[in-house]
């Protein structure tokens, strides 16, 4: 063999041998990122408790399977509960609380009898991680904003909320915020009130829809520098009668990223909940459970 074809033939065999290292390492980071996706935010099934359910996140790092938004929905004798939240920042560090948050909250809503007693557990569990992150100078910057939501087998809704966007309600007349009450500030900066005040938000009628987000998608901007019209989006959407909850999604991330030409700054969020309960008092143990994906 010439030498110019054996130097070709050892340079051929070096660059496959490198390309099929980097395909196993790929490989090896989608399984880890996959494995971080499921532990913190794993898939809502289709149903919980008579609820239809859909959910999406989008993270601001390009190539991050979980960002720093977190969702939870768990039926429990105390009837649905649901949390959305937004950690301060993104990347490992917002992974971490968010991580925090999300395992006391599937113990908490089982375990209390009200969302005080379970607002008061993430409160704690923040403040804990917070502690064992020192003696890192940003630790004690670390806040969360948080929305819990409590849906009662006869629609009932019950809501406490610490710095979080309130969610949209869909029905027949478009779109309109659940509520327009001052939430308290983010959990982290400042202790709990001895006395939480929570919303009675009446009820979540058979053929209603919640849309429960995240500030990433409000505050997302145009080219001109001007907001998504998130609410004229969902009323636009429920024109043509009542949306499946992968409707409203599919709705508000084509438009959201049409109006930004490009992947958020922020993490983006978005669960839908519609109460497809035909028999007034109907109940399941059925679970489900999502993070941002």
């Amino acid at each position: 063999m010439r030498p110019g074809a054996a130097f070709l033939a050892v340079g051929t065999g070096l660059v496959l041998h490198a390309r099929r290292a980097l395909l196993r390492e790929l490989r090896q980071a989608r399984a880890v990122a996959g494995a971080a996706r499921s532990v913190l935010l794993r898939p809502l099934p289709p149903r919980v408790a008579g609820l239809h359910l859909a959910a999406a996140q989008l993270p601001a790092d390009r190539g991050a399977a979980v960002g720093g938004d977190l969702y939870e929905v768990i039926a429990t004798e105390h009837g649905v509960r649901v949390v959305i939240g937004d950690v301060r920042g993104h990347g490992l560090a917002a992974r971490g609380t968010v991580a925090a948050v999300l395992d006391d909250f599937r113990e908490a809503v089982h375990d209390e009898a009200d969302l005080t007693g379970v607002l008061r557990r993430l409160d704690w569990v923040l403040a804990r991680h917070v502690r064992e992150r020192e003696p890192d100078p940003q630790a004690a910057e670390h806040f969360v904003t948080v929305l819990l939501l409590e849906i009662a087998a006869d629609g009932a809704l019950h809501a406490l909320n610490c710095g979080h966007p309130w969610p949209y309600r869909l029905n027949t007349r478009g779109a309109r915020p659940l509520t327009e009450a001052d939430p308290l500030p983010p959990l982290g900066p400042f202790p709990l009130p001895s006395d939480v005040p929570g919303e009675h938000l009446g009820r979540l009628l058979p053929g209603e829809t919640l849309v429960l987000y995240t500030d990433g998608v409000e505050d997302a901007r145009d080219t001109g520098g001007r907001f998504f019209p998130l609410a004229a989006v969902l009323t636009e959407a429920t024109r043509a009668g009542p949306p499946s909850p992968q409707a409203v999604l599919r709705a508000v991330f084509t438009r959201l990223l049409q109006h930004t030409e490009q992947r958020p700054a922020d993490d983006v969020a978005v669960l839908v909940l519609h109460n497809d309960r035909r028999v007034s008092g109907q109940v399941s143990t059925e679970r489900g459970a999502g993070l941002c994906r």
